[in-house]
Protein backbone atom coordinates (compact mmCIF):
# COMPACT_ATOMS: atom_id res chain seq x y z
CA UNK A 1 0.00 0.00 0.00
CA UNK A 2 1.50 3.82 -0.84
CA UNK A 3 1.52 5.77 1.81
CA UNK A 4 0.66 9.86 1.75
CA UNK A 5 1.79 11.78 4.10
CA UNK A 6 0.12 14.91 3.64
CA UNK A 7 -2.10 18.15 5.17
CA UNK A 8 -5.33 18.44 4.21
CA UNK A 9 -4.70 22.05 3.15
CA UNK A 10 -1.43 21.25 1.52
CA UNK A 11 -1.62 22.26 -2.05
CA UNK A 12 2.10 20.69 -2.59
CA UNK A 13 0.01 17.08 -0.74
CA UNK A 14 -2.69 17.37 -2.87
CA UNK A 15 -0.83 17.54 -6.36
CA UNK A 16 0.41 14.28 -5.68
CA UNK A 17 -3.17 12.87 -3.95
CA UNK A 18 -4.89 14.00 -7.25
CA UNK A 19 -1.88 11.84 -9.40
CA UNK A 20 -2.65 9.15 -7.36
CA UNK A 21 -6.06 9.01 -7.98
CA UNK A 22 -5.79 10.10 -11.50
CA UNK A 23 -3.55 6.94 -11.70
CA UNK A 24 -6.00 4.98 -10.02
CA UNK A 25 -3.97 3.47 -7.28
CA UNK A 26 -4.23 2.00 -4.25
CA UNK A 27 -3.48 4.40 -1.34
CA UNK A 28 -3.67 5.07 2.41
CA UNK A 29 -3.65 9.20 3.77
CA UNK A 30 -1.90 9.73 6.69
CA UNK A 31 -2.58 13.43 7.97
CA UNK A 32 0.57 15.13 9.76
CA UNK A 33 -0.56 17.75 12.30
CA UNK A 34 1.28 20.40 11.01
CA UNK A 35 0.06 22.82 13.83
CA UNK A 36 1.35 20.62 16.26
CA UNK A 37 4.69 20.65 14.51
CA UNK A 38 4.31 16.98 13.72
CA UNK A 39 6.30 17.67 10.58
CA UNK A 40 9.62 18.41 12.39
CA UNK A 41 9.47 15.28 14.68
CA UNK A 42 12.53 13.62 14.66
CA UNK A 43 11.12 10.48 13.17
CA UNK A 44 9.12 12.19 10.69
CA UNK A 45 12.79 14.26 9.88
CA UNK A 46 14.33 11.05 9.19
CA UNK A 47 11.68 10.46 5.73
CA UNK A 48 12.27 14.46 4.82
CA UNK A 49 15.05 16.15 5.75
CA UNK A 50 13.47 19.26 5.77
CA UNK A 51 10.75 18.47 7.43
CA UNK A 52 7.72 19.67 5.26
CA UNK A 53 5.00 17.46 3.59
CA UNK A 54 4.37 15.67 1.41
CA UNK A 55 5.92 12.44 1.32
CA UNK A 56 5.25 8.93 -0.11
CA UNK A 57 6.46 5.92 0.72
CA UNK A 58 6.05 3.28 -1.88
CA UNK A 59 6.63 0.11 -0.09
CA UNK A 60 9.57 0.93 1.32
CA UNK A 61 10.56 3.52 -1.57
CA UNK A 62 10.37 6.75 0.33
CA UNK A 63 9.89 10.18 -1.71
CA UNK A 64 9.81 13.51 -0.97
CA UNK A 65 9.00 16.82 -2.77
CA UNK A 66 5.89 16.85 -4.43
CA UNK A 67 7.27 17.67 -8.12
CA UNK A 68 9.97 14.31 -8.30
CA UNK A 69 7.26 12.14 -6.44
CA UNK A 70 5.29 13.23 -9.73
CA UNK A 71 7.84 12.40 -11.84
CA UNK A 72 8.65 9.25 -9.86
CA UNK A 73 4.64 8.02 -10.07
CA UNK A 74 4.81 8.69 -13.91
CA UNK A 75 7.58 7.21 -14.55
CA UNK A 76 6.55 3.85 -12.53
CA UNK A 77 2.86 3.47 -12.78
CA UNK A 78 1.56 6.46 -15.50
CA UNK A 79 4.59 5.42 -18.14
CA UNK A 80 4.99 7.74 -21.38
CA UNK A 81 1.22 9.06 -20.89
CA UNK A 82 2.22 11.93 -17.66
CA UNK A 83 5.60 12.05 -18.36
CA UNK A 84 6.87 11.73 -22.41
CA UNK A 85 10.18 10.65 -22.63
CA UNK A 86 10.77 12.74 -25.73
CA UNK A 87 13.57 14.86 -25.14
CA UNK A 88 11.87 18.24 -26.06
CA UNK A 89 8.41 17.23 -24.70
CA UNK A 90 10.15 16.16 -21.24
CA UNK A 91 11.77 19.67 -21.06
CA UNK A 92 8.36 21.40 -21.77
CA UNK A 93 7.17 19.09 -18.44
CA UNK A 94 10.26 20.59 -16.24
CA UNK A 95 9.78 23.64 -17.46
CA UNK A 96 6.59 23.72 -16.19
CA UNK A 97 7.71 22.00 -13.07
CA UNK A 98 9.90 24.89 -12.06
CA UNK A 99 7.10 27.56 -12.74
CA UNK A 100 5.51 25.41 -9.83
CA UNK A 101 7.97 24.95 -7.33
CA UNK A 102 8.97 29.31 -8.50
CA UNK A 103 6.41 31.43 -9.80
CA UNK A 104 3.45 29.31 -8.25
CA UNK A 105 5.24 28.65 -5.35
CA UNK A 106 5.48 32.60 -4.61
CA UNK A 107 2.54 34.14 -5.84
CA UNK A 108 -0.81 32.23 -5.55
CA UNK A 109 0.72 29.96 -2.99
CA UNK A 110 1.88 32.74 -0.82
CA UNK A 111 -0.87 34.80 -0.92
CA UNK A 112 -3.45 31.84 0.11
CA UNK A 113 -0.36 31.20 2.82
CA UNK A 114 -1.15 34.71 4.42
CA UNK A 115 -5.25 34.49 4.02
CA UNK A 116 -5.87 31.03 4.90
CA UNK A 117 -2.57 30.37 7.45
CA UNK A 118 -1.93 34.00 8.62
CA UNK A 119 1.40 33.94 7.38
CA UNK A 120 3.16 37.13 7.64
CA UNK A 121 4.40 37.26 3.96
CA UNK A 122 3.79 40.53 1.82
CA UNK A 123 0.17 39.17 0.46
CA UNK A 124 -0.01 41.96 -2.14
CA UNK A 125 3.16 41.01 -3.84
CA UNK A 126 2.27 37.87 -3.74
CA UNK A 127 -1.03 38.84 -5.44
CA UNK A 128 0.97 40.84 -7.96
CA UNK A 129 3.23 38.03 -8.74
CA UNK A 130 0.18 35.82 -9.36
CA UNK A 131 -1.45 38.12 -11.48
CA UNK A 132 1.51 38.11 -13.73
CA UNK A 133 1.56 34.83 -13.97
CA UNK A 134 -1.74 34.29 -14.84
CA UNK A 135 -1.53 36.32 -17.71
CA UNK A 136 1.22 34.25 -19.08
CA UNK A 137 -0.60 31.22 -18.36
CA UNK A 138 -4.32 32.34 -20.24
CA UNK A 139 -1.85 33.45 -22.92
CA UNK A 140 -0.40 29.83 -22.77
CA UNK A 141 -3.79 27.94 -22.74
CA UNK A 142 -5.34 30.24 -25.36
CA UNK A 143 -4.50 27.86 -28.31
CA UNK A 144 -3.84 24.26 -26.63
CA UNK A 145 -5.74 22.85 -23.87
CA UNK A 146 -2.75 21.38 -21.51
CA UNK A 147 0.15 23.38 -20.51
CA UNK A 148 2.24 21.81 -22.83
CA UNK A 149 0.23 20.92 -25.19
CA UNK A 150 -2.69 18.81 -26.42
CA UNK A 151 -2.46 16.10 -23.94
CA UNK A 152 -2.46 16.54 -20.05
CA UNK A 153 0.79 16.11 -18.30
CA UNK A 154 2.12 16.00 -14.29
CA UNK A 155 2.82 19.65 -15.71
CA UNK A 156 -0.93 20.80 -15.25
CA UNK A 157 -1.34 18.58 -12.21
CA UNK A 158 1.85 20.65 -10.81
CA UNK A 159 0.31 24.02 -11.51
CA UNK A 160 -3.44 22.81 -11.22
CA UNK A 161 -4.24 23.60 -7.16
CA UNK A 162 -2.71 26.22 -6.06
CA UNK A 163 -4.07 28.00 -9.50
CA UNK A 164 -7.65 26.44 -9.26
CA UNK A 165 -7.52 27.68 -5.02
CA UNK A 166 -6.05 31.31 -5.83
CA UNK A 167 -9.88 32.81 -5.08
CA UNK A 168 -8.41 31.55 -1.57
CA UNK A 169 -5.26 33.87 -1.52
CA UNK A 170 -7.50 36.85 -2.92
CA UNK A 171 -6.51 36.64 -6.46
CA UNK A 172 -10.29 36.44 -8.59
CA UNK A 173 -9.71 34.23 -11.70
CA UNK A 174 -12.76 36.15 -13.74
CA UNK A 175 -10.35 37.74 -15.97
CA UNK A 176 -8.65 34.53 -17.07
CA UNK A 177 -11.27 32.34 -18.96
CA UNK A 178 -8.48 30.11 -20.53
CA UNK A 179 -7.30 29.08 -17.19
CA UNK A 180 -10.95 28.63 -15.80
CA UNK A 181 -11.70 26.42 -19.06
CA UNK A 182 -8.28 24.32 -18.23
CA UNK A 183 -9.43 23.53 -14.98
CA UNK A 184 -13.04 22.45 -15.68
CA UNK A 185 -11.13 19.96 -18.06
CA UNK A 186 -8.72 18.82 -15.20
CA UNK A 187 -11.61 18.55 -12.93
CA UNK A 188 -13.72 16.34 -15.31
CA UNK A 189 -10.99 13.84 -15.69
CA UNK A 190 -11.97 10.27 -14.35
CA UNK A 191 -10.69 9.72 -10.84
CA UNK A 192 -10.09 13.43 -10.10
CA UNK A 193 -10.44 14.60 -6.40
CA UNK A 194 -10.36 17.60 -5.13
CA UNK A 195 -8.50 19.86 -2.31
CA UNK A 196 -10.55 21.26 0.51
CA UNK A 197 -11.40 24.57 0.18
CA UNK A 198 -11.13 27.43 3.23
CA UNK A 199 -12.68 30.41 3.03
CA UNK A 200 -11.57 33.54 2.07
CA UNK A 201 -10.66 35.51 4.94
CA UNK A 202 -8.60 38.77 3.61
CA UNK A 203 -10.15 40.80 0.88
CA UNK A 204 -8.84 40.38 -2.45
Amino acid sequence: MIKLYRHALSGHAHRVELFLSLLDLDYQLVDVDLMAGAHKDAEFVKMHPFGQVPVLDDNGTVLWDSNAILVYLARTYGKEAWNPANANEEAAVQAWLSVAAGSIAFGPATARLVTVFGADLDHEGAKARANGLFETVNGTLENQAYLTGARITIADIAAYTYIAHAPEGGVPLEGYPNIQAWIGRIESLPGFVGMQKTPLTVAA
